[in-house]
């Protein structure tokens, strides 16, 4: 049944501390979006670290058609060699490459332009090369999984270049690439469009600017279109466009294990195995926004949660989230459904 869909939805928004939340959920032919406070299921939100699902499936996408090989040198399609061992696309999209979290200089840069409103805006495109070129990698690309906002960001970086553009052209890249085609009116990297105020401790803060890191953090989307993603996900084979459709089924496909969690990592989506099949997953968060979305493609699953609000300690509005995904394995389908309440 569709309500019992439903039902399962509701107290996932009563964890969502910020003014208002979208919650959304697909199984099988069933549909639930669900909203509280001023937004709706077309409101933008930050979605953070989602972004890098976003890049992650425009690696896939260039793959598919030839333009770029996981195995590449990210150095193959930037104006200089680095040096060291090889440090592949691959290594970037798996959070194997060594880099650190945050590129060298960009937190001083934050204190000056303004930790705590708008951390990121004062690191450009040029400010992430001159890190890259001075940067010491922790360890030897792919013999240690660690996380990185650095790598993502050059992730996207690179592809723009690798496409033939600069690495500013990424925001033009992923519209033409991967939102248009799959219809996703409501997702893009623009500050300027209409979107949620975020909260901060309850104070509303400014929309985020990440010029230098707009791969790693700078997507903005919507309940629908995030369940429009995971429906694409869920279903590769919808794509009209085969290079589109072979990256879907490519993003899914487990790279590496993560030592002692019993974890898997895809491109940058997370894989938890289950008895029912894998659940994949990925969370993000800025000062005003918190966002998670998930899926089971064995039984059809997914679910998108989003808020105005920026994470808290212990993340129970993510935690909760995931628990949701876990438990609609379970919920029969039914009909399409949506509720505000």
């Amino acid at each position: 049944m569709t309500e019992v869909l439903a039902a399962r939805l509701r107290p996932l928004l009563a964890t969502a501390k910020g003014p208002g939340a979208a919650v959304a959920a697909v199984r099988g032919t069933e549909r639930a979006v669900l909203c509280n406070g001023p937004v709706g299921e077309g409101t933008r939100f930050e979605t953070g670290s989602l972004t890098k699902t976003f890049t992650a499936l425009l690696l896939a996408e260039l793959a598919a058609r030839g333009e770029v090989r996981y195995g590449d040198r990210a150095d193959r399609f930037l104006p200089f060699r680095l040096p060291g061992p090889p440090l592949t696309l691959l290594h970037l999209a798996t959070h194997t490459s060594g880099l650190p979290r945050l590129p060298p200089g960009l937190l001083t840069r934050a204190v000056r332009s303004g930790w705590l409103s708008n951390p990121y805006a004062g690191f450009t495109e040029d400010d992430l090369l001159d890190s890259l070129r001075r940067t010491r990698l922790r360890h030897r690309p792919g013999t240690r999984v660690l996380y990185s906002n650095f790598g993502g960001g050059l992730l996207g970086h690179v592809l723009a270049r690798a496409a033939g553009g600069t690495g500013g052209d990424y925001t033009a890249l992923l519209a033409e690439r991967v939102t248009g085609p799959l219809g996703l009116s409501d997702t893009d990297c623009d500050a300027n469009r209409p979107q949620a105020t975020g909260h901060w401790r309850g104070r509303p803060r400014p929309a985020l600017l990440m010029p230098g890191l707009v791969a790693a953090g700078a997507v903005r989307s919507s309940a629908r279109d995030l369940l429009r993603v995971l429906t694409a996900l869920l279903d590769p084979d919808t794509a009209t466009d085969p290079a589109l459709r072979t990256a879907l089924a490519e993003v899914q496909r487990p790279r590496l294990s993560v030592p002692r969690t019993g974890s898997r990592l895809c491109l940058v989506w997370n894989l938890r195995p289950r008895p029912g099949g894998a659940l994949l997953h990925h969370s993000g968060g800025t000062r005003g926004f918190t966002a998670f979305a998930g899926f089971l493609p064995g039984s059809g699953t997914g679910l998108v949660a989003l808020t105005n609000t920026a994470p808290t300690p212990l993340a129970p509005f993510i935690q909760s989230a995931y628990g949701v995904l876990r438990g609609l394995d379970d919920t029969p389908s039914g009909r399409v459904w949506t509720a505000r309440v």
